[in-house]
């Protein structure tokens, strides 16, 4: 898998005073000045008209005439896909309108998707308790991808395998597996996959109780007073 790069980096030399920018009609350079203005964004067709208040017909003509000579070009927008889009052939798509990592020419990229959910469920496994920064951390040094991946679309992931109860998300108590994460820090363990007798101790409410930060013996929260404690003593 090739490594993604981000727009900036995929510019290319800005046509200026290139032959073929020199030969356009003038309702050419007018629509092919409108698009290029839009940059990494692009442009509708009807945007295109409707700004240059150009008839339909020569708008047409010149987006095609723009494409023979390799000015700009359609790209696919995963927000409105049956509309077509146009772009200066010197920039890329932004995220906004690629998709960014998860698609490829505009569909979803299902396959890229389900190895890194099995990366990540390795490294949780790994870990035993990661925090959203420590996977990111874990699978950036790994090597395993060449994409350069942020902690929001890291945490998107496990947001889908949580929902798929492939993870589980859980508060860091301050104890044992948790001694070295902040208590209240939301972490990632593996599903266990023993069967529903064993643990009744993996079920404790702490793990996952919101109220963690303010829970405290003689405080107004307290395992004195919650319900949730007490059903689970008695199981």
């Amino acid at each position: 898998m090739s490594r993604l790069q981000g727009p900036s980096s995929l510019k290319r030399p800005r046509p200026g005073s290139n032959s073929s920018t020199q030969a356009l009609t003038e309702h050419e350079h007018i629509v092919y000045e409108l698009i290029r203005s839009k940059q990494d964004m692009g442009i509708w067709t009807r945007d295109v008209k409707r700004e240059t208040n150009l008839q339909d017909a020569v708008v047409n003509k010149s987006i095609k005439a723009l494409q023979a000579k390799n000015l700009i070009k359609e790209v696919v927008n995963i927000q409105s896909k049956g509309r077509k889009h146009y772009m200066a052939a010197e920039f890329e798509p932004s995220k906004e309108i690629s998709g960014g990592a998860w698609y490829v020419e505009g569909n979803l990229h299902t396959e890229f998707i389900e190895i890194l959910k099995k990366l990540c469920v390795k490294q949780v496994e790994r870990l035993k308790i990661a925090t959203l920064e420590g996977l990111h951390d874990s699978i950036k040094r790994s090597g395993a991808l060449n994409v350069d991946l942020t902690k929001q679309q890291i945490e998107q992931i496990l947001r889908a395998l949580v929902l798929d109860d492939k993870i589980m998300e859980v508060k860091s108590n301050g104890l044992g597996d948790f001694t070295r994460i902040p208590v209240g820090k939301i972490c990632y363990k593996c599903v266990s996959k023993a069967g529903p007798k064993i643990g009744a101790m993996a079920s404790i409410p702490c793990g996952v109780c919101p109220r963690i930060n303010e829970c405290t013996p003689d405080g107004v929260i307290s395992p004195h007073t919650c319900v949730y404690y007490k059903k689970w003593l008695e199981f």
